[in-house]
């Protein structure tokens, strides 16, 4: 939440919709560090070729 500035149903969403990566551990879902960034670059990427 904090490294996309975005609420929490708002990164629940990118879950869901698979946009962003995690793992489960447990009963516990972790964000690796590097997907956030990943996810900001793909975006940017998408949107330089609109």
């Amino acid at each position: 939440m904090a490294r996309l500035k975005v609420g929490r149903s708002a990164v629940y969403d990118l879950l869901r919709s698979r946009q962003l990566a995690s793992i489960t551990i447990g009963r516990a879902r972790r964000i690796p560090a590097h997907v956030p960034a990943d996810f900001i670059h793909t975006r940017l990427d998408q949107e330089a070729a609109a």
